[in-house]
């Protein structure tokens, strides 16, 4: 089975997001190294502890500093876009990296109202957002002689096009247009069963692909020990307590006592984190192999924001191994 990474270039306190983003390129190098088959990055705004905003800039860079392993987008939240200037970044990034570019699409706003009023986003009640889609799926194609918009660079390149969800609405979205999934079940596993069911049974063939190809995304924290990787994890729970308490920051140190979370919220990031494999070597290979032999999916992307990067480094690295143990 195909394993790949989600990253968001996590800025942790005590650095910069120039740092950060150095970490991501090192992190994509080792994973190349590893057996990765992706390195996917995430478009999130005013976040204080995400780099990883302007999407298209941080894939070139991750792409111009490896060789073989697909960069992409998981993913681009396209209501904040027009069409055609996606069409034409991502054209650009496969004129420069062929065929190893991919591009994920979303449809939430990736950040709070403000800042998305405050990227010009289109507030309307209805939503464009499949149409959207086929208008830029058309961009990648080749384009009709009478065509009086090209995406260029951009058209010919049959730019390789996922829809991103958390619910049933991306599924169907998916599977009526042929197109891959991707399931964001490393925050939001709640309607994961029911839109995978609802994914392979309602899917369309098309020139994109035959039959349904599902990615599952799964959170990891490996170290050598089940307690030291519980402990590297407690950045990412009290990163994710504080988001859903409205204060959101930088990726805090790891903790040893979690106090801080109240029992309400920490029950809610806990289910809201479940879909994951937390431990030693062979915590990881029992938790990945659950997730694999439940969900059936064709294709594992992991991610896991750790304080220290050697360690982060580390956790992936067992995870490869726990993957290609599997």
């Amino acid at each position: 089975m195909l394993y790949s990474i989600l990253d968001l270039s996590p800025v942790v306190e005590g650095q910069t997001a120039r740092e950060a983003l150095a970490n991501t390129l090192d992190l994509a190098r080792h994973a190349e190294a590893a057996g990765y088959y992706r390195f996917w990055l995430a478009e999130h705004h005013n976040m204080p502890g995400i780099a990883s905003a302007a999407t298209s800039v941080v894939i070139g860079h991750v792409a111009g500093g490896t060789k073989t392993i697909r960069v992409g987008a998981g993913g681009i939240m396209l209501p904040n876009h027009a069409p055609l200037v996606i069409a034409e970044q991502f054209g650009t990034l496969a004129s420069l990296y062929p065929d190893r570019i991919d591009l994920g699409l979303g449809r939430a706003p990736g950040t709070d109202m403000a800042t998305a009023r405050a990227l010009r986003r289109h507030m309307e009640a209805s939503d464009q957002f499949p149409e959207d889609v086929v208008e830029l799926l058309s961009y990648f194609a080749e384009a009709e002689p009478n065509a009086r918009v090209r995406a260029i660079p951009g058209q010919g390149t049959h730019v390789p096009v996922w829809i991103l969800g958390s619910s049933l609405y991306g599924a169907q979205l998916a599977a009526y247009l042929g197109l891959p999934y991707a399931f964001a079940s490393h925050f939001a596993p709640a309607m994961l069963e029911e839109a995978v069911q609802t994914y392979r049974a309602t899917f369309r063939p098309s020139q994109y692909l035959d039959k349904p190809y599902f990615m599952l995304l799964a959170g990891v924290c490996g170290a050598d020990t089940d307690a030291e990787a519980e402990y590297l994890r407690s950045s990412q729970i009290l990163t994710f307590a504080r988001l859903r308490s409205g204060n959101p920051g930088k990726l805090p140190a790891p903790v040893r006592d979690l106090s801080e979370v109240p029992a309400q919220m920490r029950a809610q990031v806990d289910q809201a984190l479940s879909c994951a494999a937390v431990g030693s070597p062979a915590a990881l290979r029992a938790g990945l192999g659950r997730l694999i032999d439940t969900f059936q999916p064709d294709e594992i992307m992991l991610t896991g924001m750790i304080h220290n990067h050697a360690a982060r480094l580390h956790s992936f690295e067992l995870a490869s191994e726990a993957m290609r143990s599997l």
